[in-house]
């Protein structure tokens, strides 16, 4: 447990800024479940889908024969859009941190682009993070759990991947910090993911900082954070 200032904070969003990983998923379930009648739960979604760019969820998706239309992201826009609007909410705790952290930090995201800067907004997230500080899997030719959004992310601000934190929910995540030579955070306080089911696979993992609530990230950071 590193207790070496860093100079980069790389912070995930969706299961990390906002409890909003099941919303996507649960819009992602509905559809796939009424376009091709598979009766998928919770938990199949999460697995073919959860922590992954979108183009790695196309790709999983067409493993598997399932191949989306235009209506299909045409809906998936229509209802992410009422839940951005509607039901998102910032993780408590977590803008006192990127009010008082002095390290530099950034946002990289499986997400799309536009999707992300109107979930920001939502939240009036956007004074923390600034259009040369948010990165997405559009950038990079793979997304999570491959490394090259975080090592992108790390190129642009000017840190070395040792020199970096990773904020992660999801295992594909936790995976692709590891894979960057980063640091990995593992925050495990959404709804989906605080149970010790899940904290046992992140730790095999080797992931050695868990917390379960951004108080307790908080406390960690400002130990660093001198």
């Amino acid at each position: 447990m590193t207790k070496t200032k860093p100079k980069l904070i790389i912070w995930d969003y969706d299961g990390v800024l906002s409890d909003s990983e099941k919303l996507w998923i649960k819009i992602w379930q509905d559809l796939i479940n009424e376009k091709f009648a598979l009766g998928w739960d919770f938990k199949t979604a999460d697995k073919i889908l959860g922590g992954l760019a979108v183009k790695t969820k196309i790709a999983n998706l067409k493993e598997i024969g399932i191949e989306l239309d235009n209506d299909f992201w045409e809906e998936v826009k229509r209802r992410e859009k009422i839940e951005i609007e509607h039901n998102l909410t910032a993780t408590p705790g977590v803008e006192e941190i990127l009010k008082e952290t002095q390290i530099p930090y950034c946002l990289a995201t499986g997400g799309l682009l536009s999707k992300t800067e109107a979930k920001l907004k939502a939240m009036d997230f956007k004074k923390y993070f600034p259009d040369s500080h948010i990165f997405t899997a559009e950038q990079v030719e793979c997304g999570k759990p491959e490394p090259d959004l975080f090592l992108f992310a790390a190129g642009q601000m000017n840190a070395a991947p040792a020199e970096c934190l990773v904020i992660e929910d999801s295992l594909p995540g936790l995976k692709a910090a590891i894979a960057a030579g980063m640091t990995p955070i593992a925050f495990i306080g959404s709804e989906m993911n605080n149970t010790g089911e899940y904290r046992s696979k992140v730790e095999k993992l080797g992931v050695k900082l868990i917390f379960s609530t951004m108080k307790q990230l908080r406390e960690y950071l400002s130990n660093i954070d001198k």
